[in-house]
């Protein structure tokens, strides 16, 4: 059984139907690159996925364990969408750090949130606290930014404050990372040392999704393609296969105009 499985997944805004029976599986340490024109559904697709938009229709699937399924209430509690959320970490387009924290503590916080939670937090307070900053300080490592810990979303550039965001996402140990196009707000220099970082999570089997409009990297670094089009998944495969030799002429036509470009 794969280790994420979306069922029929559907979403409507008022009229316009934004996601029509979506369905695809997702292995465990396995890359799937989304693209497609604008307006197709992508962003829509990770924002349910991250229960950051509630699907009208499907189930979702991790590892075995229903977190969502639109027949029953029971998946969508509140309560119950904030722990499975947890599943699911979204690096967005235009990074949304906090800009009155540190990078360090944008990389934290949530984690620290979380641990109040916990019942041993009071008695253990020091040591867990200690032990979130030094993940955080080794994620920030991992991302190449050590040097950065103390200063402030500002004071660095657009490139490091999105590898900020990928380290925050890191943080809370998520099962699957999403990306929702990660150089979009980037200029051409910034976007190699982000798609870099995200090349090396990958090298480590990262599990994860990525809406790019970044082609070449998508190639280079996915184990599946999903071609999105009108709210379906017009086609799938491996990147020799939709890149190389796709089955859907609305395929061969984007990726047509893609090449002119």
């Amino acid at each position: 059984m794969a280790f994420l499985e979306v069922k029929g997944i559907e979403k409507s805004f008022g009229t316009v139907k934004v996601l029509k029976k979506i369905d695809f599986s997702l292995e465990k340490g396995e890359v799937i690159a989304i693209i497609g024109p604008s307006g197709s559904g992508k962003t829509t697709l990770l924002r349910c996925l991250n229960f950051l938009e509630r699907p009208d229709k499907g189930s979702i699937i991790v590892n075995n364990e229903v977190i969502f399924d639109a027949m029953d209430p029971s998946t969508q509690r509140e309560s119950e969408v904030r722990k499975k959320r947890l599943h699911f970490g979204l690096v967005f387009q235009n990074f949304n750090l906090f800009p009155q924290y540190t990078v360090l503590k944008n990389v934290t916080l949530a984690a620290e949130l979380l641990a109040k939670e916990r019942p041993d937090y009071k008695q253990n307070k020091k040591a867990i606290l200690k032990e979130i900053q030094d993940r955080g300080k080794m994620l920030l490592s991992q991302v190449g930014l050590s040097d950065k810990l103390d200063c402030y979303p500002h004071m660095i550039s657009g490139g490091q404050q999105q590898r900020v965001a990928i380290a925050r996402a890191l943080a809370l140990d998520p099962d699957i990372l999403c990306f929702d196009e990660p150089t979009s707000a980037l200029d051409p220099e910034l976007t190699g040392e982000v798609l870099k970082v995200i090349k090396g999570l990958a090298e480590r089997n990262t599990t994860m999704i990525i809406v790019t409009h970044e082609m070449d990297f998508a190639r280079d670094v996915a184990n599946r393609v999903i071609f999105m089009d009108a709210g379906v998944i017009v086609e799938q495969g491996s990147p020799q296969e939709v890149f190389g030799n796709p089955k859907e002429e609305r395929t061969r036509q984007f990726l047509a105009r893609y090449k002119k470009h």
